[in-house]
């Protein structure tokens, strides 16, 4: 298949969406002939919420000393851990605010602990915007930082704090954060030291489709030279309770024809999610029409989003009848993408 140029890629947005996303599904099967979707048991632990970064979209932080500012010790994160294991969970993601108090010393200790105790999971965590803030709060170079981590542990990195990854979006939302050639560098540094990643998107900040194309651009080009991503899923902005309001209604055919793009512009990228967190349950179902071939995870206590009002609660098997009900085949994936348990068709 020709790749599609940025100009291309512009025009997909006035594409018919069906004919868009019949396109786009071509592409999933030729890739995944056996009509599976995955999804991975895992568990988010927020271990700090406390941010010196204060984005405008993010109702989840609190500032240092706020009466609702926590950093949860290990025996609480064990006990987590522990929880998610007795529902046969396989990753554990650990995010949090930019809290400066939390040096690079904080991080090995809890990785390395957790790997001792429980050499069997998987750490799927961090983002590239905690990383950057770990290293300045430390005083080290990005690479030393994520050599460290990785020896004490991690295994790989989120996609997120990508939101866009176009700075003048960027600055409008979040000035205080990572840049958009910072994020790329913590991945591409990653994937480098054999770490691989995830890469993200979220819309409605009010950004054009020409910077929409440009965020897949990106991360098309690094992933030419590095091939450390696994896979890409986007979500529309949840601003409630927040200091930002959508510049558009959320509307189901923007997620859709956004998703169908990917699919098509990404053609080195694998994997793409369907989001059934912040899009429900329905639209992900029909997103399983339009190029995505994953359903994400099951997200036992995700504080993030959910801070926003996106309220949630589905277990392992009601994600299965998700994508049964849909004529697919359910599968139990590893953060690797290796398949550990097909389940029933019916």
């Amino acid at each position: 298949m020709e790749r599609l140029t940025p100009e291309q890629g512009l025009a997909l947005f006035d594409m018919d969406l069906l004919e868009l996303g019949e396109r786009a599904d071509q592409d999933r099967r030729r890739r995944f002939p056996d009509n599976r979707v995955t999804f991975v048991r895992d568990r988010i632990i927020n271990y700090t919420n406390v941010c010196i970064t204060y984005c405008k979209f993010c109702a989840f932080y609190r500032p240092p000393g706020h009466e609702e500012a926590y950093v949860r010790s290990k025996d609480e994160i064990f006990r987590k851990v522990e929880e998610m294991l007795k529902f046969k969970g396989t990753t554990v993601m650990l995010q949090g605010g930019h809290n400066p108090d939390l040096k690079i010393d904080y991080y090995e200790d809890l990785f390395s602990s957790m790997k001792a105790r429980f050499p069997e999971v998987y750490l799927h965590s961090l983002t590239a915007t905690e990383v950057d803030q770990m290293a300045l709060h430390s005083g080290l170079e990005l690479e030393e930082t994520l050599r460290r981590l990785k020896q004490a542990g991690l295994d790989s990195l989120p996609g997120g704090g990508a939101e866009m990854l176009v700075d003048e979006i960027r600055t409008k939302v979040a000035p205080l954060k990572t840049s958009a050639d910072r994020w790329f560098e913590v991945h591409e540094i990653a994937h480098k030291l054999g770490m691989e990643s995830t890469a993200t998107m979220v819309f409605g900040f009010g950004e054009s489709n020409e910077q929409r194309i440009q965020h897949l651009e990106r991360l098309r080009a690094l992933q030419d030279r590095t091939g450390g991503f696994r896979s890409f899923i986007h979500w529309s902005l949840t601003p409630d309770f927040t200091g930002l309001a959508r510049t558009v209604p959320p509307a189901g055919h923007e997620y859709l024809r956004i998703l169908a793009i990917a699919r098509l512009y990404l053609d080195n990228f694998n994997h793409i999610h369907a989001g059934w967190v912040t899009e429900g349950a329905k639209l992900a179902q029909l997103a399983l029409s339009f190029g995505a071939d994953d359903l994400g995870s099951v997200l036992m206590e995700e504080l993030v989003n959910s801070a926003t009002g996106v309220a949630y609660s589905y277990n392992a098997e009601q994600i299965a009848q998700m994508i049964r009900s849909v004529g697919r085949v359910p599968a139990v994936r590893d953060s690797c993408y290796n398949v550990l348990e097909v389940l029933s068709a019916a």
